[in-house]
């Protein structure tokens, strides 16, 4: 089984940075075909999918976040990280970690953290 744990601080200022770490148990992160996904999902709104980093590395981002958006991982704990810059309370929301395979179905998700923007 599969479980993933969002972690980091649920106030940011604005113009500030939102970091948030995922760690992942039950499996690794380097297993192939699969993509370690951000989503998140604003008040009131849908979901939205934020980008990913692959099982090689390799990462892949929303155009309309791209510009503020970094996805790292270490693999030596299993985690990977988001970072998006110069936020806004725009940016508030309830991020999720997720698994999606390779056919990009979501198999397994965090339990969502939630991020609030604001002074």
């Amino acid at each position: 089984q599969v479980r993933l744990q969002e972690s980091g601080p649920g106030l940011v200022k604005p113009s500030q940075t939102l970091s948030l770490t995922c760690t992942v148990s039950g499996g690794s992160i380097t297993t192939n075909d699969y993509y370690w996904s951000w989503i998140r999902q604003p008040p009131g709104k849908g979901l939205e999918w934020i980008g990913y980093i692959r099982y090689s590395g390799d990462t892949y981002y929303s155009p309309s976040l791209k510009s503020r958006t970094s996805i790292s991982r270490d693999t030596s704990k299993n985690q990977f990280t988001l970072q998006l810059s110069s936020v806004t309370p725009e940016d508030t929301a309830v991020y999720y970690c997720a698994r999606v395979d390779g056919k990009y179905y979501v198999d397994y998700w965090g339990q969502g953290t939630q991020v609030t923007v604001s002074s």
